[in-house]
């Protein structure tokens, strides 16, 4: 996510960073790179150039020019001007004053936008929401099997009435289901064209007015980059959206769309995909992307993905055997499934606000699989040789590599790696650890 990007800015702070007083000559020749950067990750040009003026005046005022550690004010204030690009703070969803509350989903096809309905379906519930789904997109035969089958994987009713004349029709019947159902959440899920055209707008304009949502959130594709902005743009003059929903923002290594969307549309991001799973929504946070953009991490995001991994319960009893000694092999492969759940490593990687010469130390590509090889060789020992790897001599260990289709060099090196993780999470054991974090 944004990786391109924050590695240009990264740069370009770098050298800021070699002198002592800035001059307007080198504050201007920043403000260049910036810009250069920033037309290259594909931002709308109009808000670059605004972006930009901003920061010079700001950053030659006085609180830059008579400092002592001027780049860092530099930083300081492209931070703050990112945070006020991106949104300023975490926009929430509206909620109905008398039950339910009603949302509709718009876009266009291969947005990834019934995929995202069950994925709002399914964090609203964790929530607490009684939740519900709605299909209304009757154009793409198979959207309505898609729905109800995503609505089985997460447990929430999907009210489908696909024999319909109509999305209108499909949506008054559903609504008559909910009521009865007893739901305080209503998401609809709307028809979408490969581009934006009239019958496409009348369609999901006339359920607009008769559903009345309390929110209207366009799913879109941040990976378009410009055409995502202009697709925001048009669904916007037509039906007043209140939320935008940016999916793949995870694979979008420029980020253009999600730093031109709210001052083009002057609507709010409100969450961002991050993966294929039903778990790859995140709440959009206009603060903390911007603190990954400038390379310092986002630790809250960090805590929040762990939190929701990691029960209390869980947390507090492997605290309690960090302590004692007795992590064992079982625990660490159970570690492994819940960090997985968190996300890729390198998404995780790149919250940790880790130094400069560290972060570099990183390949850019995470070996994903090394976690399903871990698993394997654990998966092929006996509970004895879990929970007491010492007793693993040659010949276990090479019956261990033929069970996971590893070699026995690779057993040695999980071996190894265990033992010094055990030692660590020792140290933090008798310690605080990561704030926020199980470990």
């Amino acid at each position: 996510m944004f990786q391109s990007l924050a590695e240009k800015l990264e740069s370009v702070f770098k050298k800021l960073k070699t002198r002592g007083k800035l001059s307007e000559a080198d504050i201007d020749a920043s403000l260049r790179e910036i810009k250069l950067a920033l037309l290259e990750a594909d931002v709308n040009f109009k808000v670059v150039k605004n972006f930009i003026s901003d920061i010079r005046e700001r950053a030659l005022g006085a609180e830059v020019m008579e400092s002592l550690t001027p780049a860092q004010q530099v930083v300081k204030i492209v931070h703050a001007g990112l945070t006020d690009l991106l949104g300023k703070s975490r926009s929430s969803l509206a909620r109905a004053s008398i039950p339910p509350t009603r949302i509709l989903l718009v876009g266009l096809q291969g947005s990834g936008k019934t995929t995202t309905c069950a994925k709002l379906a399914k964090e609203l519930k964790e929530k607490g929401s009684r939740v519900c789904l709605v299909p209304a997109d009757l154009s793409r035969p198979a959207a309505v099997d898609q729905l109800v089958t995503l609505g089985k994987k997460i447990d929430v009713p999907v009210f489908a009435f696909p024999e319909s004349s109509s999305s209108l029709e499909a949506y008054a019947k559903a609504s008559l289901e909910a009521g009865r159902a007893g739901c305080d959440t209503v998401l609809i899920d709307t028809a979408g064209r490969l581009h934006v055209d009239e019958d496409l707008m009348k369609e999901v304009a006339a359920l607009a007015r008769a559903a009345a949502p309390q929110e209207t959130i366009l799913v879109v594709d941040a990976m378009t980059g410009q055409d995502a902005v202009n697709v925001a743009r048009a669904f916007h003059e037509r039906l007043t959206l209140t939320g935008i929903i940016l999916t793949k923002l995870d694979g979008d290594a420029r980020g253009g769309a999600a730093l031109s969307m709210r001052s083009v549309t002057g609507v709010p991001v409100k969450y961002a995909g991050v993966g294929e799973g039903l778990d790859g929504l995140e709440p959009f946070h206009p603060e903390r992307i911007a603190s990954r953009i400038l390379g310092m991490g986002d630790v809250l995001t960090l805590i929040d993905k762990a939190e929701k991994a990691f029960e209390d319960k869980e947390a507090e009893k492997l605290l309690r055997k960090q302590r004692k000694g007795e992590f064992d092999l079982e625990d660490f492969r159970e570690q492994l499934g819940k960090i997985r759940e968190m996300g890729s490593l390198s998404d995780i990687l790149s919250m940790l606000p880790l130094p400069g010469k560290m972060k570099a130390s990183i390949p850019a590509d995470v070996d994903e699989g090394e976690l399903t090889r871990i698993k394997a060789i654990i998966d092929s020992m006996t509970p004895a040789e879990r929970r007491n790897p010492k007793i693993l001599n040659g010949s276990r260990r090479k019956r261990i590599s033929a069970g996971s289709g590893t070699t026995p060099a690779d057993v040695n090196r999980l071996i190894k790696q265990f033992e010094q993780t055990k030692k660590m999470m020792k140290r933090f054991g008798k310690g605080r650890g990561l704030p926020g974090l199980p470990f």
